[in-house]
């Protein structure tokens, strides 16, 4: 028997109450959940931006730590949406049963994995705004140029959310997300432009690396971050969107598939 839902929400306002649904839990625990995001990509910042510094001197005309900066703020976005959408919309989906009992509610299926992308998508603003102001504060990020970065922030965090929820939707267990860190998040982490620019990487891999979605994040961010202009804009945001529309639509056809299960 055909499952009687649509896989794609009800209206455009449904996912609001399963965003503050989580929003509710998440409060309890705000300041821990904090730390946990924002101490890895400090580190990355501090231990490499000072340490590696003193040795590298400026790449591309600013200094190292300035220019890890920038990705250190398109990484954390990346990190914090993708963990949200696989271990914690695992547990509720999974685990806990939680998604079960939404729908109890006036709300369908899809309705849940929208709010579950715009929740993950709204921790990653978070995390990634949180870096942007220390920083600003640090003297990195050239203000008011540097507000542009939060759409592009907004932007990416839904596509990562998105990507990773697809994750979730194939996942049988949590052993499972180890293979997406493995070999998607670790080569974008590393490959993507975050810690060194991509001109250093050989031309055939560089062209491999602008199939992944983070290089367009990192070189729309990076130059908005130091106060100049983005080349090729609208290349890289109809890349992300394009990743974004994809991930969405996917995750909801694969989440639907997974329940009837």
């Amino acid at each position: 028997m055909p499952y009687p839902q649509s896989p794609f929400p009800l209206n455009l306002t449904n996912w609001r109450a399963v965003w503050y649904r989580n929003y509710l839990v998440w409060r309890k625990l705000a300041v821990p959940s904090m730390v946990g995001n924002l101490a890895d990509p400090m580190i990355y910042l501090f231990g490499l931006g000072f340490g590696l510094g003193l040795l590298v001197g400026q790449v591309d005309g600013v200094s190292y730590i300035a220019f890890i900066a920038a990705g250190t703020v398109a990484s954390s976005v990346m990190m914090t949406a993708s963990f949200e959408s696989m271990y914690s919309a695992f547990s509720r989906m999974f685990v806990q049963r939680t998604w079960e009992a939404i729908m109890h509610a006036p709300l369908n299926l899809g309705d849940i994995v929208i709010g579950e992308i715009a929740w993950a998508a709204s921790k990653a603003v978070l995390s990634g705004m949180a870096i942007l102001a220390v920083a600003s504060v640090l003297g990195y990020a050239h203000w008011p140029h540097a507000l542009w970065v939060f759409p592009i922030i907004v932007l990416a965090g839904v596509m990562f959310a998105s990507l990773a929820m697809i994750v979730t939707a194939l996942a049988p267990s949590y052993d499972f997300f180890m293979f997406y860190q493995t070999l998607a998040m670790t080569p974008m982490l590393l490959l993507s432009g975050v810690f060194f620019p991509l001109s250093q990487l050989p031309a055939p891999a560089q062209a491999v690396v602008q199939i992944l979605p983070l290089p367009h994040v990192v070189a729309l961010i990076r130059p908005v971050m130091l106060g100049q202009l983005p080349a090729q804009p609208l290349l890289h945001l109809a890349v992300i969107t394009a990743y974004t529309v994809a991930g969405v639509v996917t995750a909801l056809l694969l989440t639907r598939r997974r329940m009837l299960r």
